[in-house]
C-alpha cells in the first residue's frame, strides 16, 4: 500500500524519469549543465571563436597575396569571381583592395598571426576551463609557463584533429563520387541518395574522434576514452544536427542579397554559440552518465542506546545532603534564637 501511495504522489514526468533512463540522464545532465554556469563559459568560448575570425581572414589573405603576386591568371579569376558576386562597378574597388593586400601582405599577416594565436589560446583556456568545470572542479592553480604550453600544445592538437576530420568527410564523399562515375551510375538518383547518406555517416565518424578527443584530453581532470565514448556520441549527432541545419537556414537566406550579408553573419554568430553550448552540454552528459557515478556511500546505522542506572552507595550523606542538612540546622538555631529571645522579652 506504501508503494502505490508514493507512486500516486509522483508526477507524470518523476514516472517517466524513472521508466526511461535517457530521459534522466538528460535532465540530470541539464542540471549540470545550469548548476555549473555552461550559458557563461559558452558565450566566452562564442566571443573568442569570433574574435579570432578577423584575425585568421588576415593570414589568409596574406597567404592569398603571397600566392597571386606570381599568377597572373589566378589573380584575374579570383577578381571576376569577386566582381560577380557583389553589386554592379565595383571593378575598380576590387583592384584597389587586391592591390593594398598584396603591397601590405607580410605586415597583415604578421599582426593576423599575432591576434590570432591571441584569441586561439583564450579560446582554448575558456573551453578547457568549460569542460573542466562540468566536472564540479575549479581550475587548478598550475604554474603559468606550464600551463601556456600545454593549452597551445591543446590548440594545435585540436587544430589537426579537425583537419583529419573534415579530410575523412572530404575524401569519403569525393571517392564515392568517382567510383559512381567510374560505374556509369553518378546520374542515377539513388546513387546520389546512396552518396548523401553516406557523406553523413563519414561526417559523424569524424565528429564523433573530434568529439572523443575532447571530451577526453581538454579537461583538466583526467577523462578515461571508455567514458568519454558516449558523450562523444551524443555531441557527434548533436553537431551533425546543426550542420544540416546551418546548411538549410544558409540556402534560404542567400537568396536575397540583404539576407546574404546580415543572415550570414547572424546565422554564423548563432551557430558558434550553438556549438559552443553543445560541447559544453557533451561535457555535462559524460560527467553524469553512470559509469562516472560516485559509488553510493553506505549508511552506518547507529549502535542502539543502552538505558543503564547509575545508583551511587556512599557510606555517610553525599556533600549536597551534608550541605542542606547544615543550612537546615542553621536556620533552625536562628528560629529557636529568635523565640527564646522573645520570651524573655515579653517577662
Amino acid at each position: 500500500m506504501a508503494e502505490v501511495g508514493e507512486q500516486t504522489k509522483q508526477s507524470w514526468f518523476e514516472r517517466q524519469r524513472k521508466q526511461r533512463r535517457w530521459l534522466d540522464h538528460l535532465v540530470r545532465s541539464g542540471g549540470r549543465y545550469v548548476d555549473n554556469y555552461g550559458d557563461h563559459y559558452a558565450a566566452a568560448i562564442t566571443y573568442f571563436s569570433i574574435l579570432a575570425i578577423v584575425p585568421l581572414l588576415m593570414v589568409a589573405f596574406s597567404v592569398a597575396g603571397v600566392i597571386l603576386e606570381g599568377d597572373a591568371v589566378l589573380l584575374a579569376q579570383l577578381k571576376s569571381e569577386i566582381v560577380a558576386a557583389l553589386p554592379g562597378g565595383a571593378n575598380d574597388s576590387v583592384d584597389k583592395i587586391l592591390g593594398t593586400v598584396l603591397d601590405s601582405r607580410q605586415t597583415v599577416g604578421y599582426i593576423g598571426f599575432v591576434v590570432a594565436l591571441y584569441s586561439g589560446y583564450s579560446w582554448m583556456v575558456s573551453l578547457r576551463d568549460a569542460l573542466t568545470a562540468q566536472w564540479g572542479l575549479a581550475r587548478p592553480e598550475l604554474p603559468f609557463f606550464t600551463t601556456l604550453l600545454k593549452d597551445l600544445l591543446a590548440l594545435v592538437s585540436l587544430g589537426v584533429a579537425l583537419l583529419v576530420s573534415f579530410g575523412i568527410t572530404v575524401a569519403g564523399s569525393g571517392m564515392a563520387q568517382i567510383v559512381l562515375g567510374w560505374v556509369g551510375l553518378a546520374d542515377q538518383g539513388w546513387a546520389q541518395v546512396l552518396i548523401r547518406a553516406l557523406s553523413i555517416v563519414l561526417s559523424l565518424g569524424a565528429n564523433w574522434l573530434v568529439f572523443l578527443w575532447v571530451l577526453a584530453k581538454l579537461p583538466r581532470k583526467p577523462v578515461t576514452w571508455r567514458s568519454a565514448m558516449r558523450g562523444a556520441i551524443f555531441g557527434a549527432v548533436g553537431f551533425e544536427i546543426l550542420k544540416q541545419a546551418g546548411a538549410l537556414y544558409l540556402s534560404q537566406v542567400t537568396k536575397s542579397t540583404t539576407g546574404a550579408v546580415f543572415g550570414s553573419i547572424l546565422g554564423l554568430f548563432i551557430f558558434v554559440n550553438l556549438v559552443a553550448r553543445l560541447l559544453v552540454f557533451a561535457a555535462a552528459w559524460t560527467a553524469t552518465s553512470r559509469d562516472n557515478a560516485p559509488p553510493p556511500t553506505e549508511k552506518k546505522t547507529p549502535a542502539p542506546a543502552v538505558i543503564q542506572p547509575i545508583v551511587e552507595v556512599h557510606d555517610g550523606p553525599s556533600p549536597r545532603s551534608a550541605a542542606r542538612l547544615v543550612g537546615a540546622g542553621a536556620a533552625a538555631g536562628l528560629l529557636v534564637g529568635r523565640l527564646f529571645r522573645s520570651r524573655r522579652t515579653g517577662r
